[in-house]
């Protein structure tokens, strides 16, 4: 297989607006920061989508040999409302429990979705939470420079001041600050600052509000844009190669955090932004308020209104990659049934791989088709491109099987470990009898220790007996004992 040294990758940088040949700051490691959810509710079927083209991208630096340091994050405090109100505390109050309850809940689901999207998980996942004291310093920098003000316990960026220094704020999405001025909504808290377009690094905590923190200026929470300045600069450095994220995240989050680190660092913090486009349904937005929206698992079960079937979470995750990571992709009954049919035809030749007898000479370039895949990847990750090259490939396999083609013996192995790379490595992929293989296995696993623990609780060892019990719940897989014996489920 080819290294980084044999592909010039060429990716569509956001900051600029064109595709550019990517050249990390340091040959052979690659920093990569993608912001993660709001863990307030169950996840998005569209952040999904985000998600996983993340995780093609990263699949893709890896394979060819970039050291990867992969970071996403937890938003668990600071995303705040229209009304200021943050969202998780929000939802801690509409379920009754406490807000870490809540961020708990929702992380959890978050992970078991990803894991049945197949999506490998990032090399750090650090929380907002878990970085109140780094949000702190952030805000005294700024302070001590000037850009931003206090005002009644709360903190504000100060965009003119910013700009007036050198700073360039709209400069990722294209927008003029005389424009987001005549735009700007009458919210909570807009009266306190010098200017509407400033945003809060800090927000003076009300009494009914929950999560709280100690500061310099009264008890209060963050700003949610401070967040990812702070994390993706402590784990990746005050300037690293990628930043990731949904187009919806472009403005005002991500303009926000060049703001936040260029007044802190003085310089760029990202040399390549990289923005997901949306995903639709039915020809139209997702949205709650109008019900056109679905969740992941509804997906999954067929427990829904909009699919006569339910799906494979690989079906999906293979009907996602059809279409490339920039293009707004409509998700319907018949485009997810054509993918699914799609899939099954691609699969029915990548299990006869084995079939192939070699022959003395080839009547295929492998070589060329390999070329013509690492090429798709090279162009902004174009994974639909990639999907055509299989299907090309599984024509020649089909041949190959009716002697129709041939392959010498190196060759064959070549096609084999590139279908293998492409396919399973890269896009993420899996034949669906490999997910029943895996199922089979856990259970027969789970068969032996539900045996072990029967036996143990017959011997009346209560110790093992719970032992086995807990450490199973604590890897999120939960006993049920009943009268037809003992039972399990993944939670």
């Amino acid at each position: 297989m080819q290294t980084y040294k044999d592909n010039k990758i060429k990716l569509f940088n956001s900051l600029h607006g064109q595709k550019e040949t990517f050249t990390p700051l340091h040959e052979g490691f690659v920093g990569m920061y993608v912001c993660g959810p709001t863990v307030y509710n169950k996840v998005h079927l569209g952040n999904c989508r985000t998600f996983l083209s993340f995780d093609v991208i990263n699949r893709y630096l890896r394979h060819l040999g970039y050291n990867v340091r992969y970071v996403r994050n937890i938003t668990d405090a600071g995303h705040l409302l229209d009304n200021e109100e943050d969202k998780i505390s929000r939802q801690s109050k509409l379920e009754k429990i406490e807000p870490m309850e809540i961020v708990q809940k929702y992380t959890q689901d978050f992970h078991k979705v990803l894991q049945m999207f197949n999506l490998l998980s990032p090399d750090i996942e650090p929380t907002a939470t878990g970085h109140i004291v780094e949000q702190i310093e952030l805000i005294k920098s700024l302070l001590s420079k000037g850009l931003a003000y206090e005002v009644n316990g709360s903190v504000y960026f100060d965009v003119n001041k910013y700009d007036a220094e050198g700073g360039n704020y709209g400069e990722l999405s294209g927008r003029k600050i005389e424009d987001m001025i005549a735009n700007t909504r009458d919210l909570d808290g807009q009266g306190e600052k010098k200017n509407p377009q400033d945003f809060a690094l800090w927000k003076k905590a009300s009494p009914e509000h929950i999560m709280r923190w100690i500061s310099p200026w009264g008890l209060g929470f963050p700003g949610w844009h401070l967040e990812c300045t702070v994390m993706s600069t402590k784990y990746l450095g005050d300037r690293f190669d990628i930043h990731g994220g949904g187009m919806d995240l472009k403005f005002p989050h991500h303009e926000c955090e060049i703001a936040q680190a260029k007044g802190s660092h003085g310089e760029e913090p990202v040399k390549y932004w990289i923005h997901t486009n949306m995903l639709t349904l039915n020809g139209q937005k997702m949205s709650k308020s109008t019900g056109n929206t679905i969740l992941p698992e509804e997906l999954f079960s067929g427990n829904n209104n909009f699919f006569d079937k339910a799906f494979h979470p690989i079906i999906l995750r293979f009907f996602f990659l059809q279409a490339h990571y920039r293009s707004i992709l409509d998700i319907s009954n018949e485009a997810v049934n054509a993918a699914e049919k799609g899939f099954y035809r691609l699969t029915t030749a990548i299990e006869k791989l084995p079939e192939i007898q070699p022959s003395e000479k080839s009547t295929f370039s492998v070589r060329e088709w390999i070329d013509r895949c690492y090429d798709a990847l090279n162009d902004d990750f174009n994974t639909p491109i990639l999907i055509a090259h299989l299907f090309d490939i599984s024509k020649v396999i089909n041949n190959l099987i009716l002697r129709n083609e041939t392959l010498t013996l190196t060759d064959l192995n070549s096609l084999k470990e590139a279908v293998h790379a492409f396919f399973y490595d890269i896009l993420g992929l899996k034949l669906l009898s490999d997910t029943l293989n895996d199922n089979n296995k856990l259970d027969n696993a789970m068969k032996v220790l539900i045996d072990l623990r029967n036996k143990a609780r017959l011997e009346k060892d209560w110790a093992l007996s719970d032992e086995i019990r807990d450490r199973l719940s604590e890897a999120g897989i939960i006993l049920k004992d009943g009268k037809d014996g003992t039972t399990y489920e993944i939670e």
